[in-house]
């Protein structure tokens, strides 16, 4: 492979590096001068090719570049690139930047907004993390103060559990369901705000209403807020429920935080695992 030697390495922008054979090769004067593939190792000044053995003379001229970079560049491109990634944490521990989204639904007497809330977790002096609070699904109705208008300042709030959020999905065309909260319950103020939901079918199947009531003696409101909902905007509230149910129970970072290395060792940190290990290995 005497011909490859001909070869020209010159360094380009960026710590490049661009090997050119201006040179055309053909079986005639080097009978596997004919690359097709080139390796540049992490050291600038190395380079290996490759050529298999050809039966016919061909001529051919190429132009390869390889870009290198040093540790320090490397962390500085990937700081600059996108990230895609999900937003949640991929481990408990770790905060990443507030998104905020919602699914919303504008009808002519309220609005209604749908908002996922995270789950909480607190650490363990082991270094682990244990769910402490599970996430919820925040609704807020806004009665209509105009047409296209509304007042968010008269808004309502309701915390759909997971349990809660369940039951909504499961509801059929003609079935329906009820919560009531106390957001005071076990304090002194207990009974003295009632919150009330209702999700009802509409009479001619169309879709369900839900029906949001609270009765605060301590601010003397009393406010009704009704919004129909279509069979299309129930099948996504359905859908994002369903999308969101893990992550709001916090599976998503113990998924995360699976390693291969660590699997003879997850039923052993487990203190209630003892059970199954034994079921298992019956």
């Amino acid at each position: 492979m005497a011909n490859i030697g001909n070869l020209c390495a010159t360094p380009v922008a960026g710590g490049g590096v661009s090997a050119i054979n201006p040179l055309k090769l053909s079986s005639s004067s080097c009978s596997s001068a004919i690359p097709t593939s080139i390796f540049f190792s992490r050291r600038k000044d190395a380079v290996f090719l490759t050529a298999p053995r050809v039966n016919q003379s061909r001529s051919i001229s190429f132009n390869v570049k390889s870009q290198y970079m040093t540790p320090q560049e490397q962390n500085h491109q990937q700081q600059k690139a996108p990230s895609y990634d999900s937003p949640f944490p991929s481990q408990p521990g770790q905060l990443p930047p507030r998104v905020y989204v919602g699914y919303s639904i504008y009808k002519g007497k309220a609005a209604l907004t749908v908002e996922p809330r995270p789950p909480e977790f607190f650490p363990l002096d082991s270094g682990a993390f244990k769910l402490s609070k599970e996430g919820f699904v925040l609704l807020q109705f806004a009665p209509a103060s105009g047409v296209r208008q509304y007042d968010w300042s008269r808004k309502q709030v309701f915390s759909l559990s997971v349990t809660e959020i369940g039951n909504i999905m499961s509801l059929g065309a003609r079935d329906s369901c009820e919560f009531f909260h106390d957001p005071n319950k076990g304090r002194s103020d207990e009974g003295k705000v009632r919150k009330v939901l209702k999700a009802e079918p509409l009479p001619d199947g169309s879709g369900h209403f839900f029906n949001l009531s609270v009765q605060n003696k301590l601010t003397t409101v009393d406010e009704n807020i009704y919004i129909p909902i279509t069979k299309a905007e129930f099948a996504v509230l359905v859908s994002s429920f369903n999308f969101v149910i893990p992550y709001l129970l916090g599976w998503h970072t113990f998924a995360n935080s699976i390693k291969p290395e660590d699997s003879n060792r997850v039923n052993s940190a487990n203190p209630r695992s003892g059970t199954v290990d034994y079921e298992w290995s019956r």
